[in-house]
């Protein structure tokens, strides 16, 4: 497992979190929000605790990491020590460029709304990479990793109990809220989520097979499988070629196809996931 971040995953984090923070401290704390999350019980223990919310969210993912650290492992780990640093010292940042902010639109549906678009982007990106923002989303990497649940279906169990709590802070109306954005917000996350994991399966019955064989494995560096296929019309022996691609990898092949092969038969379908040994991107294996 490697331990290095390139520098593109460094960017993605920090967009991420740069994201996550400012659904947190313009949009979820001004409404009292408690949306299933660290941040969330952050707030509500901020009632109760003199700390700083910045403050509160460094101890508990500085908890919380170490959880991380030893049940899921060291790539997971050390990416969430960067993404756990990231969120309070963007919060901190907010605290000190705009103190005492309010509710940006006025109206707590419309703040809902676009907390839960910025927050699920947000996440869906860290997970995407293997990575978390820390706080629960650690447990619900667990609960994915040991129980099979979805990240969407984890955030939501830990999260409605998180959201639970806000009426020992605050009225019924906000519990009430709380558990809806939180359940909503599992659905949006699992959305983002698929998005990403979304590749092409590509057939293609082409005479110039070889060459289009050769591009997916040196260019693109992925597997193909090669089957024989017979038309059922005449019997006319066919090579098809059958890959498994991301989307701007699609592209590229299907470019070079046009250029190859302008007659070539090419089918496409939607796989959503995809498991084993094709995720490492430079593997040759054949699958």
């Amino acid at each position: 497992m490697k331990a290095k971040i390139s520098f593109r995953e460094l960017l993605t984090m920090l967009l991420g979190m740069l994201l996550m923070s400012a659904a947190i401290y313009y949009l979820m704390l001004p409404n009292h929000l408690v949306l299933g999350s660290l941040s969330g019980l952050v707030l509500v223990l901020a009632n109760f605790i003199p700390l700083s919310i910045s403050a509160l969210t460094l101890i508990l993912n500085m908890i919380l990491l170490v959880i991380g650290y030893l049940f899921i492992g060291k790539e997971f780990g050390l990416k969430t020590i960067l993404t756990s640093l990231m969120l309070p010292m963007y919060l901190r940042l907010f605290e000190i460029v705009t103190p005492n902010m309010e509710s940006l639109s006025g109206n707590i549906v419309i703040d809902l709304a676009c907390f839960m678009v910025l927050i699920g982007f947000g996440q869906a990106l860290l997970f995407n990479m293997n990575a978390s923002s820390g706080g629960i989303d650690v447990i619900a990497k667990l609960l994915n990793k040991y129980m099979g649940f979805k990240i969407g279906v984890s955030l939501t169990i830990v999260g409605f109990i998180i959201a639970f709590t806000s009426i020992f802070a605050y009225d019924r109306e906000i519990m009430v809220i709380s558990l809806l954005g939180t359940y909503i917000n599992g659905i949006v996350l699992d959305r983002f989520c698929d998005g990403f994991r979304i590749r092409r399966r590509v057939c293609i019955l082409s005479a110039n097979y070889r060459e289009i064989q050769d591009f997916i494995v040196q260019k693109l560096h992925r597997g193909a499988t090669i089957y024989e296929a017979y038309g059922a019309y005449d019997h006319t022996k066919h090579i098809e070629v059958t890959t498994i691609l991301e989307k701007n990898e699609y592209g590229k092949l299907l470019a070079f196809i046009h250029q190859t092969d302008p007659a070539a038969f090419v089918t496409v379908s939607t796989v959503n996931e995809v498991i084993g040994e094709w995720n490492q991107k430079h593997s040759h294996l054949y699958f």
